[in-house]
């Protein structure tokens, strides 16, 4: 499989990295205007990557589907009208490139960044005479156009497309190697865009981050870390093929058996973080999490704006009031050039710094920094120390218009830690409370997985989603090559659309898909285990409504976020096959069931129609 360089938004790692004591740039321009919380936000017509951008392929294989089928990828219902092309625009500047910890970046093409709303510079007015000169030497006016794309909100929000995987022939290339992590921020930044009454960017879905936003209720494993639970049926959006799920589900872990762990809140308090979905909610997320905790663990609070400083040492949990207290009080304000208070909360974490005990930076931001001096390299030499001695990082996004999700996860990635987005209340109890185990106990390092396809039972295979997870096949079992971080209770899903085989479909013993997993232990050795996977015989079902109800809803949300990134293979895929299959496979748990409101409504945005985004999400 082919491997992605990694590219670190040169914005807040840049500023992240910055000391306590460090120079003050002068004041950058100030940010423009948000559009007001629970605004209908405009329709967003970056959805068509810049011209020149990106990887070769991935754009060919775009542009060549846009041909084949205009528009068909975002499943406008049958009687609308086709969306009228957006303005052309010079492609916003791409980050630098930086050599990845995660993958061998010789063979992954390059990805695009999408840099969205960016504010024009004002023009000097001309004089009134050269106004009436080039009136009359001015051709008539074009008629006005019926319909034109809504402008873009102020500010500017970062998104990396990372590409669409190829499709795979197992004659030459058997294995598809990826590592493993349980990010979501995607699934909840679409969300929140979507119920505001606009479709996300593509560049902002990741399919695996929708995948993994939901729990299956997959059984957890008898023994050891990990059960693998594999599945196949045919696919319910192309006729011939099959999907095929693989999933990991981490062992559970109650409250009173986990490790103590060791906290450092490193909080963004610029004034970009005023507005109330931003500083007011990123300290509701902090109060969540810090009533998650239990004697024996560890907090400690520092902040960032114009210049960094410390809040509160690391103070046992036994004096929770002390540091309910600390959190009650931040604010934000000031300086848009944040100075960083990476090397603060790193020096912070250092102090609780215990062996066998869980040592982790959680940085919260809306990730609009722009200033300092530090290198890239010594960004990443920073943070692949740190998570060498056993020091994590975890970011938690707030925020939108100014939002930099592409710096904010992969900060996350480099951290070994995980990514989560929080728009809402509710949000963050889902994060801090009711799913706070992941975060709070690892269960294990360094996780990848590979999967073998037997091409004598499969044509060919294509993976949905980790295009930025993807590991090259000969450092599967390089045990130097960094990968993801599992904590408790976490699961993973993983989908294929493949074509099987009639010696598959006979059955005969036929193991078509074999899993191998290779994970280091949360403490102690650097070796990994490995562990394999037979999928069944009888693990393919006969018809997809004969699947079980956690695959096909798996498969919709799959879906889902293949039309919702204008995936080529997807451009005859439907949002209302989505939302029927989706209904039928839902369980009664209330994120299931928003799904189906969220696809209904990414419907009618995609059709033209927005009266049905006023409804509640979960009717």
């Amino acid at each position: 499989m082919r491997t992605l360089p990694f590219v670190v938004a040169p914005a807040l790692l840049t500023a992240l990295l910055l000391g306590c004591g460090g120079s003050t740039p002068a004041a950058m321009a100030p940010a423009a205007p948000e559009p007001p919380m629970g605004a209908a936000a405009p329709m967003q017509p970056e959805f068509d990557a810049p011209e020149g951008e990106g990887s070769a392929a991935s754009t060919a294989a775009r542009e060549k589907a846009e041909e084949a089928a205009p528009g068909a990828s975002l499943a406008a219902p049958a009687d609308a009208a086709p969306a009228p092309p957006a303005p052309l625009a010079p492609p916003p500047a791409a980050a630098p490139a930086l050599p990845s910890a995660r993958a061998d970046s010789a063979s992954k093409p390059e990805a695009r960044v999408a840099t969205a709303g960016a504010a024009p510079a004002p023009k000097k007015a001309p004089a009134p005479a050269q106004v009436a000169a080039a009136r009359r030497a001015a051709p008539p006016a074009p008629p006005a156009a019926v319909a034109v794309p809504a402008p873009e909100p102020q500010g500017s929000e970062s998104y990396r497309d990372y590409g669409v995987n190829p499709v795979e022939d197992p004659a030459k290339d058997r294995l598809s190697t990826f590592a493993i992590d349980v990010d979501t921020a995607s699934y909840a930044i679409a969300r929140r865009r979507i119920l505001e009454g606009s479709l996300p960017p593509y560049q902002a879905v990741r399919a695996e981050e929708f995948l993994n936003y939901f729990d299956y209720g997959y059984a957890s494993p008898a023994t050891g870390p990990f059960a693998v639970h594999l599945a196949a049926a045919p696919s319910p959006f192309t006729v011939g093929h099959h999907l095929v799920r693989v999933a990991v589900q981490g062992k559970r872990v109650a409250a009173r058996e986990r490790t103590p762990v060791h906290l450092v809140y490193l909080v963004d308090t610029s004034g970009s973080m005023q507005a109330s979905d931003r500083i007011e909610l990123a300290k509701k997320s902090l109060r969540m999490l810090t009533e998650s905790l239990k004697p024996g663990d560890t907090v400690a609070l520092c902040t960032y704006a114009g210049s960094v400083r410390e809040v509160l040492a690391p103070t046992g949990v036994e004096s929770k009031g002390k540091i309910l207290a600390a959190i009650a009080d931040l604010t934000a304000g000031g300086s848009t050039a944040m100075a960083s208070g990476i090397d603060l909360a790193y020096g912070l974490a250092e102090r609780t710094l215990v062996k066998g005990h869980v040592n982790r930076v959680v940085v919260l931001s809306d990730g609009d920094a722009n200033v300092g001096p530090t290198s890239h390299d010594e960004i990443l030499k920073t943070i692949k120390r740190a998570r060498d001695k056993g020091i994590t990082l975890s970011t938690v996004g707030f925020g939108q218009g100014n939002y930099k999700d592409l710096m904010m996860e992969q900060l996350a990635n480099q951290g070994d830690g995980n990514y989560a987005y929080i728009d809402s209340e509710a949000q963050a109890r889902r994060v801090f409370s009711e799913q706070v185990g992941g975060m709070l106990q690892v269960i294990a390092r360094d996780v990848k997985i590979q999967v073998e396809f037997d091409p004598s039972f499969v044509k060919s295979y294509r993976l949905i989603g980790y295009e930025n997870r993807d590991v090259a096949d000969r450092d599967f079992r390089n045990d130097r090559v960094d990968a993801g971080e599992i904590g408790a209770g976490h699961s993973v899903t993983a989908i294929y659309d493949v074509e099987l085989k009639a010696s598959a479909l006979k059955g005969d013993g036929a193991t078509p898909v074999v899993v191998r997993l290779r994970h280091k232990a949360p403490l102690g050795a650097d070796r990994a285990e490995e562990t394999m996977f037979r999928m069944a015989a009888g693990a393919v079902a006969p018809t997809f409504d004969a699947a079980p109800a956690d695959f096909r809803f798996a498969s919709a949300v799959a879906g889902f976020s293949e039309i919702l990134r204008r995936s080529p293979h997807a451009r005859s895929w439907r949002l209302s096959d989505v939302e029927k299959i989706a209904r039928a496979a839902a369980s009664s748990k209330g994120d299931q069931q928003e799904f189906i409101g969220i696809v209904r409504r990414a419907g009618a945005l995609a059709g033209g129609r927005t009266d049905a985004v006023a409804a509640k999400a979960a009717d």
